[in-house]
């Protein structure tokens, strides 16, 4: 399949590939997709490992209502990562350069830098899943899917917000 060598693909092909995933989610697991609540189980059995003085398992399972466990979820990471690299090499944009262009260019090409700003975000943007029980992907994805009224509503607001602080960070394409 020559889709499958591509750099890049139509983001309608992409959303039917990503919604009929989410299908298969529901039908065959009986669960939605998700992949942060996957990061918050690993880290709660690794840290009830390391310290289970300082990790309180009972109070987590008070908390979720439920045990911490490897399951599927963490399937859905290694999926993401192996498919992440497969798709690289299949479309031979292995080497992708380590300060993009429009970063460069707005802030600079420090790599400690970009890659800092990348860690950062990263964990503000999964403090924030886990904060609200959910990521945006889970609500854009999985929720609109279900017809959740609060997927329905947060969905656009994040588009929008994402629009905002990318025409403030990097401005008008030039």
């Amino acid at each position: 399949m020559r889709i499958l060598r591509k750099s890049s693909w139509s983001p309608y092909a992409a959303g039917a590939a990503i919604g009929a995933l989410e299908i298969l989610s529901m039908l065959i697991a009986k669960r939605p997709l998700g992949i942060t609540t996957a990061f918050e189980e690993t880290a709660a059995l690794a840290a009830g490992k390391i310290a289970p003085k300082l990790m309180n398992v009972a109070e987590y399972e008070r908390e979720q209502g439920k045990r911490p466990k490897i399951d599927w979820k963490e399937g859905v990471v290694a999926g993401v990562v192996l498919g992440s690299m497969l798709s690289a090499r299949l479309s031979g944009d292995t080497n992708p350069p380590a300060v993009p262009e429009t970063w460069r260019r707005e802030v600079g090409p420090s790599r400690a830098v970009r890659y800092g700003a990348a860690a950062a975000g990263g964990a503000l943007m999964m403090f924030g899943a886990r904060m609200a029980k959910g990521c945006t992907s889970g609500h854009g994805i999985s929720g609109t899917m279900q017809l959740s009224a609060s997927s329905w509503i947060f969905t656009p607001i994040i588009f929008a917000t994402g629009a905002f602080a990318s025409r403030i960070l990097f401005g008008r394409k030039r």
